[in-house]
């Protein structure tokens, strides 16, 4: 593991029975606090895109928004925020979905994507896929289709659990494994 990662490891924090008792959530707030860590972790983050294949960069509410509008800066690309049930004004597409501890649901502004858009889809943690999984359905229910899914922690609960297998086709990225 190189030096920059295990910087950005060290900062985090993680805070034992959060949201729900049995959840150990590693909160990235202080890397985003830090102008040096905040640097590092986006250089980082535009190290593992393939850019070439990408047209918008999508990012998930809200941590994804931070992570996905910075990368879509440095990469030239425009950003499409991805929000949570009655943030957006309508028309919206909407798709409800499980998580590891409730259920949630996300809305995309109807027509922000085109037919031929390759998405990096970008969220700072995978846990189970459940998001990343609805978001995909909702950007493909648009035409676009998502090509990487980038995020900084995977905490290999859903890769272990083989559910990966279900993206063949998608390129999944992330900083570290937790």
């Amino acid at each position: 593991m190189s030096e920059a990662i295990t910087k950005l490891q060290q900062a985090v924090n993680r805070v034992q029975d959060f949201p729900i008792e049995g959840i150990l959530f590693e909160d990235l707030t202080p890397v985003l606090a830090d102008a040096q860590l905040l640097t590092l972790l986006l250089d980082e983050l535009v190290n593992l895109v393939h850019a070439q294949e990408i047209t918008k960069v999508v990012g998930i509410e809200s941590r994804g928004f931070i992570f996905g509008a910075a990368l879509a800066d440095r990469l030239g690309l425009g950003f499409v925020a991805m929000r949570k049930a009655g943030k957006l004004p309508p028309p919206v597409d909407t798709i409800s979905y499980s998580l590891e501890y409730g259920t949630a649901t996300l809305e995309l502004s109807q027509g922000i994507l085109q037919t031929n858009d390759k998405v990096l889809l970008v969220d700072d943690v995978l846990a189970t896929g459940g998001t990343a999984q609805a978001a995909i359905e909702l950007i493909n229910k648009q035409g676009a289709s998502v090509s990487q899914l980038l995020v900084v922690i995977d905490i290999g609960f859903f890769a272990d659990k083989g559910a990966r297998a279900n993206w063949s086709e998608l390129e999944v990225y992330s900083l570290w494994r937790s």
